[in-house]
């Protein structure tokens, strides 16, 4: 090998250990910045006629696992998911009060009915009658607290899936621009490891608002494609995704007919397509998870009312003194929103002694209660024959002896008659009003189960990331000390060849 080639070999050499350096520099300086992956620089040798002639830097690339990334990104929408659900749903359950207090809808429905049963020892007595209304009181009061609950939740979700759209926009816009200087950084034979690294993160960013899955292209673009088929798209300072704003009523839905906005991708809706992160949580409550609990919520207010007006005394009515009939479909009915307009009838708050007396006469039906003579203002104080009939019937699970009550209703239940409930095969009040509470609350229990599990998940394979593709400085502050010696002795070696060149200058002089 002549001097001019060992120099030539001896000075590439340098050049490639001081990028290798200034890439181990650079990791280092970042290895506590979020998104960061550690970089790898891998020199090529170059050759002429079998001889080798130096050595030649490649781009800086990343040394990671994109199938580790993409089951991050997933667990980071599940969280993000969980998370969204159990804040939202932690007011509903909050709004239902403590079962081991009594001061739930189960609990306050067993204490009327304590109530009416110390009233039926007592007919006379004008405390034990107020202490009934009082009772009445408390529970429509706390039905009312279920549904102002649910409606704020439901609106929320609705305020939650504005924001996530604005958040996607900008997302996949910034996406679009890094796709493009990838491509020309790539085309140009340029390393495009930090705009990969900026683009993950945004990646990341989406996976919270959506299910996505990420191909990539060999030109180095990305494709997002989200659980359902739907393709994202890419397009620098576009917004695809819209959203109209909305005031959610518990009578609004989303679909045909229905008040409600839907998520429109490109003029098309989208809304229920929608899976997985804060995105599609948020349009699962709006239209489904709230809606069928407002249901539930009204269907005890409307059998509660319903099952008291039945044997003579209204108890219950709504601001227009309205009774729902709970044998017609729940869809289009008066019990839509009931649980939110429950109070206690007037008339019987000025006059407590109608819940003795009852409030209207019952005419015998088939397959109905019997008939009910209300107390003549004249009529005996000890009154009992309503209280009993309350008692045994209202509270009971028979309208009258031998007829069944109308069931809880728990299909076509929703603002728009399509969906279920999972509280069905219950006969008393107080049997529904517990499963209510214990169902809907732990609705909330199931999502944060759920957000923890993936809490969980999305902590170990952002461990076994970090091992794998993140900056370890230990080990890069060693390789930095053998890229050090490595480049003392390619130095050395320039410095040989130098002082051999001196040497033939001073021969030939």
């Amino acid at each position: 090998m002549g001097l001019d080639l060992a120099f030539t070999v001896a000075r590439s050499g340098l050049r490639l250990l001081e990028r290798q350096m200034a890439r181990t520099s650079n990791d280092i300086a970042n290895a506590g910045v979020e998104g960061h992956t550690r970089k790898v620089l891998e020199g090529r040798t170059l050759t002429a006629a079998g001889t080798g002639i130096g050595v030649r830097s490649q781009p800086v690339a990343r040394d990671v696992d994109l199938a580790l990334i993409a089951a991050q990104d997933r667990a980071k929408g599940d969280v993000a998911a969980g998370a969204l659900r159990e804040d939202l749903l932690r007011g509903v359950e909050a709004a239902h009060g403590s079962p081991e207090n009594g001061d739930s809808v189960g609990g306050l429905m067993g204490g009327l009915r304590d109530a009416i049963v110390a009233l039926r020892e007592a007919p006379a007595d004008a405390i034990r009658r107020s202490t009934v209304v009082t009772a009445a009181e408390t529970l429509a009061d706390r039905l009312n607290s279920v549904s102002a609950a649910i409606g704020e939740a439901r609106q929320q979700a609705q305020d939650a899936m504005r924001t996530e759209v604005e958040a996607l926009n900008a997302n996949l816009s910034s996406i679009a621009g890094l796709n493009d200087a990838i491509r020309r950084e790539a085309a140009s034979g340029r390393s495009t490891a930090e705009l990969e690294d900026q683009r993950d993160q945004l990646i990341g960013q989406v996976s919270e608002s959506l299910d996505i899955t990420v191909i990539r292209r060999s030109n180095g673009e990305v494709t997002l494609v989200a659980r359902g088929g739907i393709t994202l798209p890419l397009e620098e300072g576009g917004r695809p995704f819209t959203l109209a704003d909305a005031t959610v009523g518990s009578g609004a839905w989303h679909g045909n007919g229905g008040t409600l906005p839907g998520v429109m991708l490109e003029g098309i809706d989208v809304t229920r397509r929608l899976a997985g992160g804060r995105l599609g949580a948020a349009a699962e409550l709006r239209d489904a998870t709230l809606p069928r609990m407002q249901a539930e919520a009204d269907v005890a207010a409307s059998q509660l009312a319903y099952r008291m007006e039945a044997q003579g005394l209204r108890l219950f009515t709504d601001d227009a003194g309205t009774v729902p009939d709970v044998t017609q479909p729940y869809a289009g009915s008066a019990m839509v929103g009931f649980a939110g307009a429950i109070r206690v009838n007037p008339d019987v708050v000025a006059d407590p002694a109608l819940v003795r007396d009852g409030t209207h006469a019952v005419v015998a039906a088939p397959g109905g209660p019997t008939a009910f003579t209300p107390n003549a203002a004249t009529g005996p104080a000890g009154f009992a024959t309503l209280l009993d009939r309350v008692l045994d019937f209202t509270f009971g699970a028979e309208l009258a002896a031998g007829t069944p009550q109308p069931g809880f209703a728990s299909g076509a239940l929703g603002p728009d008659g399509t969906l279920s409930s999972p509280l069905s095969g219950l006969r008393t009040l107080e049997d529904y009003g517990s499963a209510l509470v214990a169902e809907q609350a732990g609705t909330r229990a199931a999502a944060t189960a759920t957000k923890e599990r993936a809490e969980g998940l999305r902590d170990v394979l952002g461990a076994r990331l970090q091992q794998r593709s993140g900056v370890d400085v230990d080990k890069e502050v060693a390789s930095m000390v053998q890229l050090q010696t490595a480049y003392s002795v390619n130095a050395r070696v320039i410095l040989t060849i130098q002082a051999m060149w001196d040497a033939l200058f001073g021969a030939v002089r």
